[in-house]
């Protein structure tokens, strides 16, 4: 985990932002209303909603943040994949409620539910006999990901934690692990664009494929997510640099999924409410 001391300053006002918050709409435990209740609580400044391939916690965030004194950065986070390598592509300020974007999500949606369907098909070779219905019990209105049916195989008793969900069944080369039919970066990058949004690459340390940065720089990417609850020290430095050297806006947040990972690690890692200044300029 990153610690503090990572961390940048704030800006001249204090002021700090967390620019990586998941909800129930896709894989957090936190409904968008509960992510504001929290930021604000713990004195933030502004929160991105950054769910995977949804955007239906934007609004009702934002509804949420009427009466209170923080502002809500319409986010995406598009799950993408380049030369066999999954890559985070974020988005910010997007013009989450256009049709066109909509729809484009609707077909990301199905190609999650299909890679869901081939997982649930493969564990019922196991005599583990679990539904779509099921893991929408547990993903609810937002679109399905592992980590719904790895809480589902703890829920009825497979498994001992999710953890383990993912080292024996779905983790990446176990046997019930199913690839995704993903966009590449670039189509992700695009599709940001053209909602008006500012592309930034997240947690390029999880990556490690630095030499996909300029390729992504070339489609339109405009920032790199540098400070990272998965960012040591070292990486901080490493892509703080990358980014000066590549002229890149530098973006941080704790990739908070509520009590997904055991714990609430909202605010832990923030930025200077400068940065959201420096994405509103970079649209």
């Amino acid at each position: 985990m990153l610690q503090k001391k990572a961390c940048p300053p704030n800006d001249e006002h204090g002021r700090r932002v967390d620019l990586h918050v998941h909800t129930n709409c896709s894989d957090g435990t936190f409904t968008p209303e509960e992510v504001v209740e929290y930021a604000v609580k713990i004195g933030l400044s502004a929160v991105a909603i950054t769910d995977h391939d949804s955007v239906e916690g934007v609004e009702p965030a934002l509804k949420a943040a009427l009466d209170k004194n923080i502002e809500i950065v319409s986010g995406i986070e598009f799950t993408t994949e380049m030369q066999n390598t999954e890559i985070h592509i974020l988005g910010y300020f997007i013009e989450y409620n256009k049709k066109w974007f909509i729809d484009e999500l609707k077909a990301l949606r199905i190609l999650r539910e299909k890679r869901m369907t081939r997982m649930l098909d493969c564990l019922a070779q196991k005599d583990i006999k679990l539904t779509m219905d099921d893991v929408r019990g547990v993903s609810g209105e937002g679109s399905v990901g592992r980590l719904h049916l790895a809480k589902l195989l703890f829920k009825k008793g497979y498994v001992s934690s999710v953890y383990e969900a993912f080292v024996k069944f779905i983790g990446a080369g176990k046997s019930c692990y199913v690839r995704g039919d993903r966009i590449s970066p670039v189509e992700s990058i695009s599709i940001i664009n053209k909602a008006g949004g500012v592309a930034v690459l997240a947690h390029p340390n999880t990556m490690g494929k630095d030499e996909f940065i300029p390729k992504l720089v070339k489609a339109g990417l405009k920032g790199l997510e540098v400070y990272h609850s998965d960012h040591n020290e070292q990486a901080v430095n490493q892509y703080k640099k990358v980014a000066q050297d590549l002229g890149l806006l530098i973006t941080g947040g704790s990739d908070c999924h509520g009590m997904g990972k055991g714990k609430v690690v909202m605010g832990t890692v923030t930025v200077g409410y400068d940065v959201v200044e420096k994405l509103k300029d970079a649209r």
